[in-house]
């Protein structure tokens, strides 16, 4: 603690450096803060319909890759499972993309449509139990108010009392009410409707095809029983998953299977580099310019250790006094990128401590290269 005013008053002596070093360690922390949110809330995002699902079992085709990769299978392997002890209910999930025009510049976009049983309360989204009653109509969907705006001002008249009409796929629909969910990387826009609806607007599929299975069991069933009941007796044409299992395959989907996860990653330890690298230049050049006072404490009596705890204390009011306002900036481009994107990248307490314990890695390793110059100090070389 004694070294703590030392290391303090070396690092204030040049002021330009300071600041200099501290910017280069706000970039790095805010670069790491982006990359780590935006992986989030790319995680976050993709399993958000996930969560919401009323289901303790979810039945799938093993050829499905996720949301956005799904593969039908027959609705017969779902209503199989009704013979099975503890399941309650079983209700069908329809799922694909369709082409969305916007009813103010005409103009088109993907939009992702969810068919579900209007009889069944499937779906744990606000907006969507009131308006059960409006997508039994012919040629009625549900709208996600918290799609991005390249779908066209429909919540906005829809809340004014207009009628929103527009097409999907070619087909001529009404905006019978408004859900939220929000966007994703998968999705920028989604849809909810009756599945006769859903497969009015699909008409080219098979008849008796579903996309996702979804199996409530009775109040107290033993739900990794019923599970593996269900697969070791149903062919393999499907797949029997928890609904924690579901969503666990969606995030492994998006970490694994594509370059997303890694680029995100990859991002995050560039930031990690690149503060190492600054903070290292910054140490490295205070212990030479101050190497004839290491020296003098070497002289003095002072071993290495006291010398080495040094530069690693400058190295972590460095961290701490970078991270700051590396972590107030980012609240601001969080928010920002919310509006932007509608992603879910929001602050949360577990990324801030992971970024503050890399800002302090980061320093500190650049320490431990710095400090072996310190080392090189020789009171008989100098004097």
């Amino acid at each position: 603690m004694m070294a703590i005013p030392l290391a303090w008053l070396q690092l204030v002596r040049e002021k330009n450096r300071l600041l200099v070093a501290l910017a280069g360690i706000t970039f790095a922390a805010i670069l790491m803060f982006m990359q780590l949110g935006f992986r989030d809330a790319l995680y976050a995002s993709t399993v958000r319909l996930h969560t919401k699902l009323q289901a303790d079992i979810v039945l799938i085709s093993p050829q499905s890759e996720s949301l956005v990769a799904m593969e039908s299978f027959s609705q017969r392997r779902l209503y199989q499972t009704l013979g099975f002890e503890g399941v309650a209910s079983v209700s069908p999930l329809y799922l694909d993309f369709a082409f969305w025009r916007n009813p103010q510049t005409r103009g088109t976009r993907s939009i992702l449509v969810l068919g579900i049983d209007p009889e069944d309360r499937v779906l744990d989204l606000p907006g969507v139990g009131q308006n059960l009653d409006q997508i039994k109509l012919p040629d009625v969907v549900l709208f996600d108010q918290d799609s991005r705006a390249e779908f066209g001002p429909v919540s906005a008249q829809f809340n004014q009392g207009k009628t929103v009409a527009t097409e999907v796929s070619g087909r001529r629909v009404r905006v019978g009410g408004l859900f939220q969910l929000g966007a994703s990387f998968a999705a920028d826009g989604n849809l909810v409707t009756s599945d006769l609806n859903f497969l009015r607007l699909f008409e080219a599929r098979p008849q008796g095809l579903i996309d996702v299975g979804l199996i409530q069991l009775k109040p107290g069933a033993d739900v990794e029983q019923v599970l593996k009941d269900i697969q070791s007796h149903l062919p393999t044409d499907v797949q029997a998953l928890s609904k924690q299992g579901f969503i666990d395959f969606e995030k492994n989907y998006w970490a694994t299977s594509t370059a997303i996860g890694f680029i995100f990653t990859l991002g995050t330890a560039m930031g990690f580099v690149v503060g190492s690298v600054i903070v290292y230049q910054i140490l490295y050049t205070d212990v030479s310019d101050h190497l004839a006072e290491y020296a003098t404490l070497k002289a003095m009596g002072y071993a290495n250790s006291y010398l080495f705890s040094l530069v690693f204390q400058e190295a972590l009011i460095l961290a701490i006094l970078g991270y700051i306002p590396g972590f107030a900036l980012c609240l601001g481009l969080y928010d920002l990128t919310r509006n932007a994107t509608a992603l879910p990248m929001i602050m949360t307490l577990g990324r801030g401590v992971i970024v503050l314990v890399l800002t302090i890695l980061m320093c500190s390793i650049a320490a431990a290269i710095a400090v072996r110059k310190v080392q090189a100090a020789d009171p008989a070389d100098i004097f």
